[in-house]
């Protein structure tokens, strides 16, 4: 999988921070939830799955039609 960066709201490298994979779909790096209650809340959570939490300008780098995680017909 070939990752190609698409922006951050990091102003000092840290993340979160959005990619593009050339499978059309998005990568997001942000910070793992741990806390018990939220992931309590998470729905089907799989196995070797995470939550990560961002801010949601984050989006704002998504190519338009995947934001949704699929590219465009």
């Amino acid at each position: 999988m070939q990752l190609t960066f698409l922006g951050t709201t990091s102003s000092d490298g840290n993340c979160p921070t959005l990619y593009v994979t050339d499978r059309g779909t998005l990568v997001v790096q942000g910070y793992r939830i741990t806390d018990p209650g939220a992931v309590a809340q998470l729905q089907d959570l799989l196995p070797g799955e995470t939550a990560v939490e961002i801010p949601s300008e984050l989006l704002h780098f998504a190519p338009a039609g995947e934001a949704d995680g699929r590219p465009e017909p």
